[in-house]
């Protein structure tokens, strides 16, 4: 019998999620219990699937997992999140089920164990499915699973974990990535990254199109010869050597070593930054043309702003023209992944969380220990220093737009008012100006401050000091507190009595409490708008409200609207809409993977906020929604459907040879 499994998420109307007890079941046996009567599955309500619980009565559904199939290599004790490239073999392979046609007529289950590590990884993989090729936004694509519990992602070091990371900062992530253009699905490929990623080849990875993450080439004989040459007191040995004889040792050079020199050297990197020891000649690069940096600092530790300043100072003007910086520690992990995050929260805004989730899914194990708690800390400084720098960058520019003799004048305060005269002494000296303000106008603006009266406060002013703050004789009437009562004398004791007074306009007789002014508050001022206003809408907010009844007393709050109001108010409701929509706010249009392509339908940035973009992703149809990165490597990554195997009649993975990472062989303080 197949355990009961959890409610089943849904991400979209053929799309859900789940878990079973661990060990999960295989595919074959759920699938063929699913078409009994008898095993339907729960599907988690929510509000707005109501009108959609009919049709969950006659669904049928077809489980498949990835559990088996894309595995987290572990360094030490961190299990994720999963890489880029099996982000990308899990796109691909949904996007292929939902495109055969024998599972038109099923629902899609993507279930996992209940083991807290491979129940996060799965559901994660499914989130930025939706969220990559479904173009659904990140908090759209975590909405179906904010309910469920999962397990946080830690790092890589060895202690125990007090940083983690979630499932949304992973989405917000590789969100913020896309809208900056730092990870494009179309232009990646899958083959080149999960073959430079082994060690034996060179173990790097790109970060962004200007950013490639590598550990560090190691030349042995290089390192014995300089370890000679300290002994034997010469030092000076290494930096005389000829490019001649490098040239020559280059094919003694290991593999993963030429195969950094090569591949650099075809794809535009400028300069090489090292934060370790010396492990490699420099010149090495240097006779290749590519320039070389030394930016050491002790493993497992965190930089000075020397050395982060110095390396925003480098790598951005490289940035900006295009070309790549590779940036490597011993292990290309720990200290690498630091810089790198400060640039991408510099240069980009991301946040701490954003910048360490979006580089451990690109480079699984970038920013280790306390290196999490460092870019937490710095990240407001960082962006101090983006704001400073961005306006130091706009002052240049306009001081060398305008010519040399022109000076350059900006308002120090407001503009003063016609009826103002300003008195301004030319200055004595250009180093020396007079002030823009003069101490006059202060002066003058204190004593017209002085002398506004201060208003009187109800129940705390003399009632001598009191004034009345409406005209209005029938909003004074309606605000009066009605007199009091009073109570028939108790038994043995006389009934208090009160001094009549009688009424300066009308003659009536009138009791002391009857004689005081009434208080206006703000609740009773809109109260008589509204009544004014005969519509039972509140001018000042311009959202529906109840009317006023009139048997309602004064300086009561009005209550809100109920199912028996007026004719006026629902006309009123139906003609301003009961959720107006905010205006909207500028913001960047969207820049998705998928819709690279097609920029120029996108919504413009002046007139379409996040949601609204988000939200015309979402409406384009099938034959606008670019799946063409999908379709033309699906072949390297999925097997197609066979109707030989009763088991294998679906499409599936690739097996794929894994991976063995240096991060073993570096000295990583957590």
């Amino acid at each position: 019998m197949v355990p009961k499994a959890e409610p089943l998420s849904r991400f979209s109307d053929r799309l859900f999620f789940t878990t079973f007890p661990h060990p999960p079941p295989n595919p074959t046996v759920i699938n063929r219990l699913a078409a009994e009567p008898g095993h339907r599955p729960r599907v988690r309500t929510r509000p707005r699937d109501a009108e959609t619980a009919a049709a969950d009565e006659h669904a049928t559904y077809y489980y498949f997992t990835i559990d088996d199939q894309l595995l987290y290599l572990s360094f030490f004790e961190d299990w994720g999140p999963l890489n880029i490239a099996m982000v990308y073999k899990a796109c691909i392979l949904i996007h292929e089920l939902l495109e055969d046609p024998d599972l038109a007529p099923h629902r899609l289950v993507l279930y996992a164990s209940s083991e807290p590590k491979r129940k996060a990884n799965a559901a994660l993989l499914l989130a930025l499915f939706v969220m990559i090729v479904q173009r659904r936004a990140p908090w759209e694509a975590f909405h179906p699973i904010a309910d469920v519990e999962f397990m946080p992602f830690r790092d890589a070091g060895r202690g125990p974990s007090d940083f983690n990371l979630n499932i949304q900062d992973c989405l917000w992530g590789i969100w913020k990535a896309m809208q900056h253009g730092l990870c494009d699905m179309n232009e990646f490929n899958v083959e080149d990254y999960e073959f430079y990623e082994k060690v034996e080849n060179g173990d790097w990875n790109w970060i962004t199109p200007n950013f490639i993450a590598f550990a560090s080439p190691v030349d042995s004989a290089w390192i014995k010869r300089e370890k000679e040459a300290r002994e034997n007191g010469k030092a000076e040995l290494s930096s005389s050597t000829s490019s001649n004889n490098n040239l020559a040792l280059q094919r003694k050079l290991p593999t993963p070593f030429l195969n950094c020199l090569d591949y650099f050297d075809k794809h535009n990197v400028k300069i090489i930054v090292r934060l370790n020891t010396h492990l490699y000649d420099r010149t090495t690069f240097i006779d290749r043309g590519i320039d070389h940096m030394e930016l050491y600092f002790d493993d497992g530790t965190n930089p000075t702003d020397e050395i982060v300043r110095t390396f925003l100072d480098v790598a951005d003007p490289i940035v900006e023209s295009g070309g790549v910086v590779a940036i490597h520690c011993k292990a290309g992990l720990g200290r690498t992944g630091t810089l790198i995050g400060a640039y991408l929260i510099w240069k980009y805004g991301f946040t701490a969380n954003e910048a360490i989730a979006f580089m451990r899914i690109v480079r699984p194990g970038c920013v280790v220990g306390p290196q999490q708690q460092y870019l937490y800390l710095k990240q407001m400084e960082w962006c101090k220093w983006a704001a400073a720098d961005e306006m130091k960058k706009q002052q240049n520019a306009a001081t060398t737009a305008v010519p040399v003799d022109v000076p350059i004048v900006t308002p120090a305060t407001p503009p003063a008012e016609e009826d103002e005269i300003m008195d301004v002494t030319p200055p004595a000296s250009p180093t020396h100006p007079a002030p823009v303000t003069p101490s006059r106008h202060i002066a003058a603006a204190q004593a017209q401050a002085k002398a506004i009266a201060t208003p009187g406060q109800p129940r705390k002013t003399p009632k001598t000091k009191r004034t009345r703050d409406s005209d209005d004789e029938e909003d004074e009437a309606a605000d009066v507190l009605p007199p009091l009562v009073l109570q028939p004398a108790a038994a043995g004791r006389p009934a208090k009595s009160r001094p009549v007074t009688k009424s300066a306009t009308t003659g009536k007789s009138i009791t002391a409490s009857e004689s005081r002014p009434s208080r206006v508050t703000r609740s009773t001022a809109g109260a008589a708008n509204i009544r004014k206003a005969g519509t039972g809408v509140d001018v000042r907010a311009t959202t529906p409200a109840s009317p006023i009844k009139s048997s309602q007393g004064p300086n009561k709050i009005p209550r809100l609207a109920t199912t028996k109001t007026t004719s006026a108010a629902k006309a009123a409701v139906a003609a301003i809409g009961r959720k107006p929509n905010p205006p909207p706010t500028p913001s960047v249009p969207s820049r998705l993977p998928t819709l690279a392509k097609r920029q120029q339908t996108a919504p413009s940035a002046t007139s379409a906020s996040l949601e609204d973009v988000a939200t015309a992703t979402i409406k384009r149809t099938p034959s606008e929604q670019s799946d063409a990165w999908m379709k033309a490597h699906a072949s390297t990554v999925v097997v197609p459907a066979s109707k030989s195997a009763a088991g294998n009649a679906q499409p599936r993975l690739r097996p794929v040879r894994k991976r063995r990472s240096s991060f073993s062989a570096a000295d990583i303080v957590a």
